[in-house]
């Protein structure tokens, strides 16, 4: 391989993207995300497998049986068939979708502690791509584009840049975008995503668990602050995704950020928690992060009441919110000590009646309920509607709820709204000091909840309405007669022009 100079994310982004255009027009969003982020992870893996055989050829020189021994030590193995390159120089021949499909079985095989079933729900071989021709005309551009030089993901070239990650939010954001799905659904906007997990205050030796982790991103950014303040990987990642390819994804994200110490399941959170101490005992962890999806309908209702974990103990949430049985499960897994949560919600979960209201109004008794932070609207892609992050704490420093009205506060974009970092900052600032802050925050005590029969709607609590500046009538009135005044002036000027014209 030559040697190349170093690159930017942007570049590396924009390369990615331009690959889609192999699929727009032929295959929807949803379905060549998919093709598109599993080929920039075997693209990523032949990149870095080919920079350190290379880095070995230099030591070794031909000496291929102390490089093959040396290459055993590598974080991953990548066989030889299954390199990218090999793929690429058969782009012409017929059976690209199956040669990429052996490819990526060879790649779990290889490491199987670390990528099992990873590749199970993602086949090229398929006919969404369309007849064995168009197929295969489909993947061989596919890889021209990930074999041109943008797209060298060496790290010699790459340098210490987040690639997988980086381009994986990258490329959501922008399907997200244009795809038009609902809010909640697959993206979580990265400073939401950034102030949950500095809301969080995750510290090392800390077990972190996302019960609906989509592509493993706000995980990562709990751990990426434990590295940065302490150079420590001392701390254990754990999700759960009930998409198949999405929780191949983000398996895929966290084989390839290095985080080994993580356990990614794959199954519904509700209907089927995967994270468990014992066959009736939900595993508990000291931080709980998630964005569900909002009020989703069939979420497991007429399971609900024989639940063997006891998490809808304080009351079943309604058959078609699923809300409050997102929030019930990350309550009953949070740490006894040590516990607590963010999640984003929508703002029908703050003040719903009936088996909502009950449920919200035992969580307040039980002083778990620890903040209330509203959002600004448009934040999130395909939706306008804006959103809720609720804090938890199984251990709280009082009995009172901090209210912050973060709604005013952001970049006004022009398809979506963006919270800056000053913004983050007066969330996270407000949130430590705890305190009252006109027309934004309010410490709520628990009477002026019970007051209010246990709703948590914002406005209730942190009073934004701007007074009009008051109107002097009688300086208005004044200079009304000023202008009237000046008005037949100018009309007497004017009369005295035009009879000097000739004009009557």
């Amino acid at each position: 391989m030559t040697e190349t100079t170093s690159v930017s994310q942007d570049t590396i982004n924009a390369a990615v993207w331009n690959a889609c255009d192999t699929f727009r027009g032929t295959v929807d969003p949803s379905i060549y995300k998919d093709y598109v982020l599993t080929m920039l992870f075997l693209k990523y893996m032949s990149d870095v497998w080919q920079d350190h055989y290379d880095d070995y050829k230099k030591q070794f020189g031909d000496n291929d049986e102390l490089i093959i021994e040396m290459l055993k030590n590598e974080r991953f193995v990548l066989p030889p068939r299954a390199n990218f390159y090999v793929l690429y120089d058969k782009r012409f021949e017929p059976g690209n979708g199956e040669r990429i499909d052996t490819a990526l079985h060879a790649i779990e095989d290889a490491n199987i502690s670390k990528l099992r079933d990873v590749f199970q729900d993602i086949t090229f071989n398929s006919n969404k791509l369309g007849d064995e021709q168009q197929k295969n005309d489909i993947l061989r551009h596919l890889m021209e584009d990930f074999a041109k030089e943008e797209l060298n993901l060496g790290p010699h070239r790459v340098g210490t840049l987040d690639v997988i990650g980086n381009a994986y939010e990258y490329l959501i954001k922008n399907f997200a975008s244009t795809s038009g799905k609902k809010a909640g659904e697959f993206y979580t906007p990265p400073e939401v995503s950034t102030l949950m997990a500095r809301l969080m205050d995750p510290q090392e030796g800390e077990e972190i668990c996302d019960p609906t982790c989509g592509s493993g991103s706000l995980l990562m950014k709990c751990g990426r602050l434990i590295r940065q303040r302490t150079g420590s990987r001392k701390y254990a990642l754990y999700g759960q995704e009930a998409i198949g390819s999405t929780w191949a994804l983000a398996k895929m994200n966290m084989f390839l950020h290095g985080e080994d110490n993580h356990r990614v399941e794959w199954g519904d959170t509700l209907r089927n928690p995967k994270l468990l101490d014992s066959e009736s005992t939900l595993k508990h962890f000291d931080i709980v992060v998630a964005n569900p999806p909002f009020s989703l309908e069939k979420w497991g209702h007429e399971n609900a009441e024989a639940d063997k974990f006891g998490r809808f103990r304080r009351g079943v949430p309604p058959r078609t919110k699923g809300d409050y049985a997102f929030i019930l499960h990350m309550v009953e897994t949070m740490k006894p000590g040590t516990g607590r949560m963010a999640v984003v919600v929508p703002h029908g979960v703050l003040f719903r009646g009936a088996a909502e209201g009950k449920i919200r109004q035992k969580l307040i008794e039980e002083n778990l309920l620890d903040m209330v932070i509203g959002l600004p609207e448009k934040l999130f892609y395909g939706t306008g509607i804006p959103a809720v992050i609720l804090v938890f704490r199984k251990r709280k420093r009082d009995e009172k709820v901090l209210f912050i009205d973060a709604s005013r506060d952001f970049e006004d974009g022009k398809n979506q709204n963006m919270l800056r970092e000053d913004d983050l900052r007066r969330i996270l600032s407000t949130s430590q000091n705890r305190h009252d802050v006109n027309k934004y925050a309010h410490l709520a005590t628990l009477a002026e909840i019970t007051e209010n029969d246990f709703n948590l709607n914002i406005a209730r609590y942190v009073d934004t309405f701007e007074e009009e500046v008051e109107i002097d009538l009688m300086a208005v009135r004044r200079e009304r007669a000023q202008l009237k005044l000046e008005l037949a002036m100018l009309e007497e000027k004017m009369t005295t022009y035009l009879k000097e014209l000739g004009y009557e």
